[in-house]
């Protein structure tokens, strides 16, 4: 029988995890020599042996070398209070590069599984063009870092087929009532035309984004800066862009 404070390989390996094959290598290479034989010739290990193989394990679970780790090992002005300094800062380096890759990786999931769910199909049936995505890219571009387009894309990307059926009847619904008050004559500052407003920022508020009245002045001046929405929007009624704009405002300063 060994002594009590010596282990045989083989229970070295059981209490490691490390197998009798990789002992007996480290013992050949003089990276963790045993540092006792039995009468037999079977090797012997001592508790600073099972010290050095803690530390052995510690590097290579930082993928280090054998050379390296031998190398440091070796490093005679290194003692046992250098070797948990130089453990525990490279733990927390590894932690800190761990959690900026869990943090890449977590934005790409969430990236991937934001966004409209719909197939270009579907686009075509419900907004007239296949060319949604393209939009969604050059809107991400533009507002991306916003907290509005993140809270946008998270509820999005539930949306179905049918809830987007729902939203675009609501925003015609909505544009068509101001189109037959631009019609009717009512004042873009007047009760009729702030009311169509407010139920634009509702619109947006519910189905998007939070939409205060800053964000909405915001829009009300993208409506009229961007070529874009001017066209867009003045084709369906002559002054369509300004009179959204003025009803924004005048809805957002009574409020």
């Amino acid at each position: 029988m060994p002594p009590v404070d010596e282990y045989t390989v083989g229970t070295v390996a059981r209490m490691s995890g490390v197998s009798v094959r990789t002992l007996h290598h480290y013992d050949e290479i003089g990276l963790l020599p045993a540092s006792g034989r039995t009468e037999s010739g079977y090797r012997l290990y001592a508790d600073t042996d099972l010290e050095r193989l803690r530390r052995i394990m510690f590097y290579r679970e930082l993928d280090f070398g054998l050379d390296e780790i031998a190398r440091i090992l070796e490093d005679q002005q290194a003692g046992d209070d250098d070797h948990l300094r130089r453990q525990h800062r490279m733990l927390r380096e590894r932690q800190a590069r761990t959690a900026g890759l869990l943090r890449a990786l977590e934005q790409e999931m969430e990236a991937r599984q934001m966004g409209i769910k719909l197939t270009p199909e579907e686009q075509f049936e419900i907004f007239g063009t296949d060319t949604f995505e393209e939009h969604q890219r050059e809107a991400e571009q533009r507002w991306g870092d916003t907290d509005a387009w993140k809270q946008s894309q998270r509820r999005t990307a539930a949306y179905t087929k049918e809830d987007w059926v729902r939203i675009k009847a609501e925003a015609d619904a909505n544009i068509a009532a101001f189109a037959a008050a631009i019609e009717a004559g009512e004042p873009a500052d007047g009760p009729v035309a702030r009311a169509l407003a407010e139920e634009h920022r509702q619109h947006i508020s519910r189905w998007f984004y939070e939409c205060g009245y800053d964000m909405h002045r915001n829009l009300a001046a993208m409506y009229i800066s961007d070529p874009r929405y001017t066209k867009t929007w003045d084709d369906i009624a002559e002054g369509f862009s300004q009179y959204v704009h003025d009803a924004i405002l005048a809805n957002a300063g009574s409020a």
